[in-house]
C-alpha cells in the first residue's frame, strides 16, 4: 500500500492512498468463495458453483462491497502509519477505481492539534470564603413566605407588590396584535412578569377601572414581529389583592417538606440547603478561574469540524430547552460559535493532561455522582441500574469525574488566595 500525506492548511491534511489490485482481487475472490458455500443458483449444488458464475452472478455488488470496506480499513491502516491523528472522519475523493488497476482514493480530514501543556504550575486563583450566618437563613425563610402568599381582596388603589387582576386588549396602529389579549390575567406589580411600563401603569388603579397603558416593546424582545414596537394596552381592573405573608409555624413547614421538627426542624434544613449551594458556588468559581487559566495559556488551532459538531449540539441542546418542535426553530449558530470554541479547546487540553499525568477516574465519585444524579427520582435505584446499563451514560458521568479531578490537580498546584465574602454578596441573594 502507498501513502503520501500533503498538508492542505494548518490542521488540515489530503493523504493520498493507493491499494495494490491484488489485495482487491484477493477479498473479492475469498467473499465470492464465502457466497459459493451456501448461494442457490439454478443447475448447481451449493458449494458447488463454478467461480466464474459466481462472479457473474455476485461480482459486482461483491466488488462494491470490497472497495467500500477496503477504503474504511485501509484509511484505519495509513493513519497508523503516519502516525496521524484526526479530528474527525475523512471526505473521501475516488481517484481510480478501475476493475483490473489498483484503488486510488484521497482522504481530506484535519488532524487534532498538538498540545504541549504550559502554565500548569502557580495559577493565581481566588477563592471566596464565606458562611451561612443565622440571618442568612432569617432572610431565607422570609423569601419562601414571600413565595407562598394569600392573596386579600382590598378596596382601595393599586400599590407595588399587589395582585392586579385585569382584561386588556393590545394595538398596535390601532390594530389588535396576536398574543395582545388576555382575560383576567394577575399581575403581580413590580414582580416584572410583564413588561415595566405595563406593571408601572397598574400602579394606583381602582376595581372597574379602565386605563391605557402606552408600552414599547424592547428591541430584542423575544417575539420578533414585536420587537422595537409601540402597543396600547385598554385595560379593564377585575379586582385588586394585597399579599398577606403566611405564618412560619407548623403548617408551613410542612409545605416545605418538614413534616415534624417544626420550626427548628425547618431551620436545619434550610441551612443545610444554603450551606451545599454556598459550596458548589465556591467549587465552580475555583473550577471557572483554573479552566480560563490553563486555556489562556495553552491557545490552539482548533478542527473547524469539532467546533461545528459543538456548535451543533450546542443549537440542539438549547431549542430542546425552548421546546422546539422542529428544525425551523433551532436557533441561529453565531451565538454558540465562541462557547463551541471554549468547550472544544478546554476537552482538548483536559484529556492531554489525563493521558500525560495518567490520571485514572475515581470509582467511588462516580459511584457518588451517579447516587447524585438519581436522588431526585421517585425511584433512584431503578435510575440507578438504568444509568449503568448504558454505556453512553456512564461514560458521560465517568468523563464529568474526570474533569473533577483535573480541577482538583490543578487547584493542588495553584497558587490560591482567600477572600472574605458573604453568603449575600456572594449568592447574590436579597439585592
Amino acid at each position: 500500500m502507498m501513502v503520501s500525506v500533503q498538508s492542505t492548511g494548518a490542521l488540515e491534511r489530503r493523504m493520498e492512498v493507493q491499494v495494490p489490485k491484488d489485495r482487491i482481487e484477493k477479498e473479492i475472490n475469498e467473499r465470492l468463495r464465502t457466497v459459493g458455500r451456501t448461494a442457490h443458483l439454478k443447475g448447481f449444488r451449493p458449494g458447488k458453483v463454478p467461480i466464474n458464475v459466481l462472479r457473474q452472478q455476485f461480482g459486482s455488488r461483491i466488488r462494491q462491497e470490497v472497495i467500500s470496506d477496503l477504503m474504511r480499513t485501509s484509511f484505519s491502516e495509513a493513519i497508523t502509519e503516519q502516525k496521524l491523528n484526526p479530528a474527525a472522519g475523512p471526505r473521501i475523493e475516488p481517484i481510480s477505481m478501475e476493475q483490473g488497476q489498483d484503488l486510488k482514493y484521497a482522504a481530506i480530514f484535519e488532524v487534532l492539534p498538538e498540545i504541549e501543556l504550559k502554565g500548569l504550575e502557580g495559577m493565581d486563583v481566588e477563592r471566596p470564603v464565606a458562611s451561612v450566618t443565622e440571618a442568612d437563613i432569617d432572610a431565607m425563610i422570609e423569601s419562601l413566605r414571600k413565595q407562598s402568599p394569600k392573596w386579600n381582596v382590598v378596596e382601595r388603589a393599586s400599590q407595588n407588590a399587589d395582585r392586579v387582576t385585569v382584561d386588556f386588549l393590545g394595538k398596535i396602529d390601532g390594530e389588535p396584535f396576536e398574543g395582545g389579549k388576555g382575560e383576567n390575567i394577575g399581575v403581580v406589580v413590580g414582580a416584572g412578569q410583564m413588561l415595566p411600563e405595563f406593571e408601572a401603569g397598574l400602579v394606583g388603579v381602582s376595581t372597574g377601572a379602565a386605563k391605557a397603558l402606552e408600552v414599547r416593546f424592547p428591541d430584542d424582545y423575544h417575539n420578533k414581529a414585536m420587537a422595537g414596537k409601540s402597543a396600547t394596552f385598554d385595560i379593564n381592573v377585575q379586582k385588586i389583592e394585597e399579599p398577606q405573608l403566611p405564618e412560619v409555624d407548623d403548617e408551613f413547614c410542612k409545605a416545605y417538606g418538614i413534616p415534624e421538627g417544626g420550626v427548628e426542624s425547618l431551620r436545619q434544613a434550610v441551612g443545610d440547603n444554603m450551606r451545599r449551594e454556598l459550596q458548589e458556588n465556591i467549587r465552580a468559581r475555583e473550577k471557572s478561574q483554573v479552566l480560563d487559566r490553563l486555556l489562556a495559556a495553552n491557545p490552539m488551532e482548533l478542527p473547524a469540524s469539532l467546533v461545528e459538531n459543538q456548535v451543533r449540539e450546542l443549537q440542539i441542546e438549547t431549542a430542546r430547552r425552548m421546546g422546539a418542535r422542529d428544525a425551523s426553530q433551532v436557533p441561529a449558530r453565531d451565538p454558540f460559535v465562541e462557547p463551541a470554541k471554549r468547550r472544544v479547546s478546554l476537552g482538548l487540553l483536559i484529556n492531554e493532561l489525563i493521558k500525560r499525568e495518567k490520571i485514572a477516574v475515581d470509582r467511588e465519585r462516580v459511584n457518588e455522582r451517579l447516587l447524585d444524579l438519581v436522588a431526585s427520582y421517585e425511584n433512584p435505584q431503578e435510575m440507578l441500574q438504568a444509568y449503568q446499563r448504558q454505556p453512553e451514560a456512564m461514560r458521560q458521568v465517568e468523563m464529568m469525574v474526570l474533569e473533577e479531578q483535573v480541577v482538583d490537580w490543578l487547584l493542588e498546584r495553584a497558587k490560591v488566595t482567600d477572600q472574605s465574602t458573604t453568603f449575600k454578596a456572594l449568592m447574590k441573594f436579597g439585592g
